[in-house]
């Protein structure tokens, strides 16, 4: 078996002729075959199998050539239907590449299918997609999290090294958590969101998940850079995320007590100071950062009300006249037509979701919901910028426990804060790169720890990333092969 391995692992075996593209692609296509967690929509075999079979001789530092990999059912992809697992979506093949899809292919990376989600992105339990509830790989009982579950199942379970996801509040990096491996959502800005369906195109991010941080840091070498197709595209240059990750100064590491003393799996917080305590011994400064309550309490409805009105105007376009789903045939006019083919296409998670969007962009209360919303994102980055002067990275548990029984989870909206649970959408309120990794088991169930930094620092991200890879030596950890860490 040769897909347990990192991606530069393969590379090496790849150079080295040990193994050929082929034998990579048909190994994939046998373990994605016999996958019993639901985490495939449309597969791209045929074509998979014709293109590993025409890569010739590769050299080193084709990081990507010859390497299958699977995709966010969010991503444009030409020729294969792309219904961002919602059945509105359904029979709509794209005529275009998504930019990502676009690079890996010219690097030689072979895409083998789409993988399921909660439905248009929104939700983070894995349990909304059309094809049915997402199955963690560690117990099928429960969940994988959301919303880029099926990509963080491929992952996990060794049928692909990595695999592309999107991010708008937590949806990679809460599911690399849940699953056991790593999780990237990069600076926004820092890769293009062409070919992304946007769910909220002010907090949306690519996201990817692997094996190991050197993995993620040749990923975003290869996806980091200006593209004059999406307007949000950063002109600031990137560099070999690799290199450049591998010394760095910044020492000073941040957390909030007020989250990790009120996690409700105490074995987390346990693991998190044994890691501080790792951390100072490896030269580190940590300091334990009062964060403004208030605020933490306003993350979630925030996002909330920030996201369900943008997810409403960019979904406006779902009617059934373009594209997708068609209305139940009653229908005698345009809107009959358009309200059939919604009603058919969209679950009651969405429909939800578009009713607090559409309440919240009336104009009797846009200044009470979304504008407020809006200003109290801003004096989150506010806060979080200030932190970001005294420390160089903002450390705190990716979740507060394990992955929920499938009967517990829920996709209904919260009457609570729950920060605890929604603390990372600080990253896309600010658009910092944000990573999260494992950090150990809680009988049997992985967890893992996150990380944020500074806007366009990745490189020391990764930096800072690998010294806790080392310290808790869960890297290319798969369902089949983990240690315990600490």
């Amino acid at each position: 078996m040769y897909l347990n391995k990192t991606v530069l692992e393969l590379h090496e075996l790849l150079v080295s002729k040990k193994v050929t593209p082929l034998e990579l692609v048909n190994e994939a296509i046998e373990i994605i075959r016999s996958d019993d967690c639901k985490a495939y929509e449309a597969t791209n075999f045929d074509a998979a199998i014709a293109k590993a079979k025409s890569i010739g001789e590769i050299k080193k530092g084709e990081y990507f050539k010859g390497i299958p990999y699977v995709a966010k059912d969010n991503f444009s992809t030409a020729g294969i239907e792309t219904t961002a697992s919602s059945n509105v979506l359904n029979g709509y093949v794209p005529l275009y590449d998504a930019e990502v899809i676009s690079r890996l292919d010219k690097a030689g990376a072979i895409l083998l299918a789409k993988t399921t989600m909660d439905e248009l992105a929104m939700g983070g339990s894995g349990i909304t997609g059309h094809k049915g509830v997402s199955k963690n790989p560690y117990d099928k009982s429960r969940i994988a999290g959301g919303s880029s579950c099926g990509s963080a199942i491929a992952v996990s379970r060794g049928e692909v090294p990595f695999a592309l996801g999107s991010d708008t509040g937590d949806s990679v990096r809460k599911p690399a958590s849940l699953v056991g491996i790593y999780g990237l959502k990069p600076t926004w800005g820092r890769i293009s969101r062409y070919g992304l369906f946007p769910f909220a195109q002010s907090l949306d991010s690519v996201g990817y998940f692997a094996r190991s941080v050197d993995d993620l840091a040749i990923l975003t070498t290869l996806l980091a850079g200006y593209d004059e197709k999406d307007m949000s595209s950063s002109t600031r240059s990137s560099c070999n995320y690799l290199k450049e990750s591998q010394h760095s100064d910044k020492k000073v590491v941040g957390y909030f007590p007020s989250i990790v003393d009120k996690l409700e799996n105490k074995k987390i917080t346990e693991s998190f100071y044994r890691l501080i305590e790792k951390l100072e011994e490896e030269g580190y400064k940590v300091v334990r950062y009062d964060f403004n309550q208030d605020l933490l309490d306003a993350i979630y409805p925030a996002y909330m009300v920030i996201s369900c009105a943008e997810a409403t105007s960019n979904d406006a376009n779902l009617d059934g006249i373009k594209f997708g789903i068609k209305p139940d045939g009653s229908a005698r006019t345009w809107e009959e037509y358009m309200v059939s083919a919604r009603t058919r296409g969209f679950s009651s998670l969405i429909k939800r979701r578009f009713i607090i969007g559409s309440y919240s962009l009336l104009a009797e209360n846009q200044h009470d919901l979304f504008l407020r919303a809006q200003k109290v994102r801003r004096l989150i980055v506010n806060a979080v910028n200030e932190f970001f002067t005294k420390c160089d990275y903002l450390l705190l548990p990716t979740a507060q426990n394990v992955a929920k029984k499938i009967e517990d989870a829920s996709d209904s909206w919260s009457k609570k804060p729950e920060y605890i649970d929604n603390h990372m959408a600080i990253g896309n309120f600010g658009g910092y790169p944000s990573l999260s990794e494992p950090l150990g088991y809680f009988e049997g169930l992985p967890y893992g720890v996150n990380i944020t930094s500074r806007q366009f620092e990745e490189a020391d991200l990764f930096n800072f990333a690998r010294c806790i890879e080392n310290i808790v030596g869960l890297k290319n950890s798969t369902v089949n092969s983990h240690k315990e860490g600490i």
